[in-house]
């Protein structure tokens, strides 16, 4: 299992898809909302895609609200903020149905051979955000931590991980770094003390992967943090002591195309600061340009970070909660 991982084109692969998939460095896919017709045409075209690489990590963003790529034939996961706002009122029934969507999209992805999805948002909603908004779970740290834990704990019943994002925190700064460069200047210790605590718990709850983002912390460090060093090792590994995968968030967005124009340097740098996995997404001529300039080699610590994150349904998940799966779809259909 290797370093990059890219898309696709459409809803069948094409010959430019599966020359991308037989090269060494392409460990994973990403599959998008254009990859999807039915759930009929998603089987195939996956069963296409493992023919190629049995050991493929194959993910999708599929969080709930504004960000989940597949809709018809699968369940609409709610907003993570209506979840916190339940919280508000019942913390108990809160934090059940946080259990029962992470168990719906663990057993939902995994019919379809589908390793796991990119969720939960561990960012805090500071009501200024332009990308994360109600991708938050609450303003404050306890319910983040509370409901992200326990959609963690919905997705392990069904045999899936997860990757926290947007370490260390994308929630303060308005900014979209799909669309321009985001930095936020706050200390490191109001980092440190705020946002970070997310992250600090899950980890000790064992999450397995974590996504940082791509806003430059000023005050810290010149390079936006997946492409941080400081970020990944120095605070990440050495002082949150995560053991787990890391997986940068597209390096195609303008905000990690601002820190380095040129593709294999970006991907490179993300590599040597500590990403275990490198998305490329949405750049199609850019990926042949990479496979065929970038020399890396895997260590072994890091293939096996990364083979963890593969699906693993050996659990008896046909109830969970004391519901069916089909009573925890009402359920969740009535938020």
């Amino acid at each position: 299992m290797t370093c990059l991982m890219i898309d696709v084109e459409g809803l069948e692969l094409i010959d430019s898809d599966i020359e991308r998939i037989k090269h060494p460095l392409v460990g994973g896919i990403i599959l998008f909302a254009r990859n999807y017709k039915d759930k009929s045409q998603l089987i195939k075209l996956i069963i296409s895609i493992r023919k190629i690489k049995k050991n493929l990590l194959v993910a999708v963003d599929h969080e709930g609200g504004r960000v989940q790529r597949f809709k018809d034939e699968f369940t609409n996961i709610p907003k993570m903020n209506l979840i916190g706002q339940i919280y508000q009122k019942d913390k108990k029934h809160a934090n059940k149905i946080a259990k029962l969507i992470g168990w719906i999209i663990a057993e939902e992805l995994a019919a379809v051979d589908i390793d796991f999805s990119f969720t939960p948002v561990l960012d805090i909603d500071y009501g200024a955000s332009s990308v994360i908004g109600d991708r938050a779970f609450h303003q404050d740290i306890d319910p983040i931590s509370e409901l992200a834990s326990s959609l963690i704990e919905g997705l392990n019943f069904g045999g899936m991980q997860s990757v926290g994002k947007h370490f260390p925190g994308h929630g303060f700064i308005k900014a979209d770094t799909h669309l321009e460069t985001a930095t936020d200047s706050r200390l490191l210790k109001t980092i440190q003390n705020n946002d970070m605590l997310t992250f600090d718990r899950l980890i000790h709850n064992g999450i397995k992967g974590i996504m940082p983002s791509h806003v430059i912390y000023s005050s810290c460090d010149q390079n936006p943090a997946g492409l941080s060093s400081f970020w990944l090792q120095e605070q990440l590994r050495g002082r949150l002591k995560f053991k787990g995968a890391i997986f940068s968030d597209d390096i195609s967005m303008q905000a990690a195309e601002d820190s380095e124009n040129n593709i294999t340097l970006r991907v490179k740098n993300a590599l040597i600061a500590g990403c275990d996995m490198v998305l490329v997404c949405n750049s199609p001529n850019e990926v042949d340009k990479l496979i065929k300039e970038l020399q890396y080699k895997p260590n072994s610590e890091s293939v096996k970070r990364l083979q963890l994150m593969k699906l693993n349904r050996n659990k008896n998940s046909l109830s969970y909660c004391n519901h069916t799966i089909d009573e925890a779809r009402v359920i969740i259909s009535e938020i």
